[in-house]
């Protein structure tokens, strides 16, 4: 997708597709036939810049067909670099603007509270998105409404789009327990961790609960792997054929 739509951002795209994929496969209360049902869990990928694997993530789950992933940056298609609303089944928001996703998937876990909805709400959040400020205030406003239907997965890369978040985002964890939600950090392109400790939630009774998922960005292409040039660099077809032999495509 990146390769035939000259767009980069498919380093950002592979740090979370093990967390997609689990949440998709193994955690999401949602069923395909029925997208928009009342009672569906909803996921933000408030990451937008990493929709690729979102869209591969539906398509595979049979939200869409996989020939519509051609669409993808293509003039008049249906695929955006950043998810546009409903542009397909499950996409449940536009988000890519970072620091919004986590306000707004606050706004929907208090809705589902007052209206005694058991739906949950997943935001996929980068690190280097954590910078935002309005993320920290939808962080104390969560706590604050017992929003423990709100779950927030940060997409620990250790990159921003300017270089290492590491040196100025720890201690991290810290930051979301002195904010009142509940922890925990794993390695998050471990599909087996993801999968478990997102299948007992909330994990404290009336408090979000925050997943700190260590990734790496362009996981499982060996020359994409911790490289910042491939935040913004589009595969040639050089690089496409190196990375397909990599990945066993």
């Amino acid at each position: 997708m990146a390769h035939a739509g000259k767009t980069p951002h498919v380093a950002s795209a592979l740090s979370c597709v093990d967390l997609l994929v689990a949440l998709y496969f193994s955690v999401l209360r949602i069923d395909p036939a029925k997208p928009g049902a009342e009672n569906r869990d909803r996921l933000l990928l408030s990451k937008g810049h990493g929709c690729m694997a979102q869209y591969g993530a539906l398509a595979e789950r049979g939200f869409f067909p996989e020939s519509v992933l051609d669409e993808y940056a293509r003039d008049g298609g249906r695929l955006a670099e950043h998810p546009s609303p409903h542009c397909v089944p499950g996409i449940e928001a536009a988000t890519g603007s970072l620091g919004h996703g986590l306000s707004l998937g606050a706004g929907l876990a208090l809705a589902a509270k007052l209206r005694g909805a058991s739906y949950r709400v997943f935001v996929v959040l980068s690190d280097g998105e954590c910078y935002e400020g309005s993320v920290w205030e939808a962080a104390l406003f969560a706590p604050a409404q017992r929003l423990d239907g709100l779950i927030a997965i940060v997409d620990y890369n250790g990159w921003s789009a300017m270089g290492r978040t590491d040196l100025a985002m720890n201690p991290f964890a810290e930051k979301w327990r002195a904010f009142g939600w509940s922890v925990k950090e794993i390695d998050g392109n471990d599909l087996a961790a993801v999968a478990s400790v997102l299948s007992a939630l909330p994990f404290e009774p009336g408090r979000p609960s925050a997943v700190i998922a260590r990734t790496v960005k362009g996981k499982g292409v060996s020359f994409m792997e911790n490289d910042l040039e491939w935040h913004y660099r589009p595969p040639n077809e050089d690089d496409l054929r190196r990375a397909l032999r990599e990945i066993g495509g």
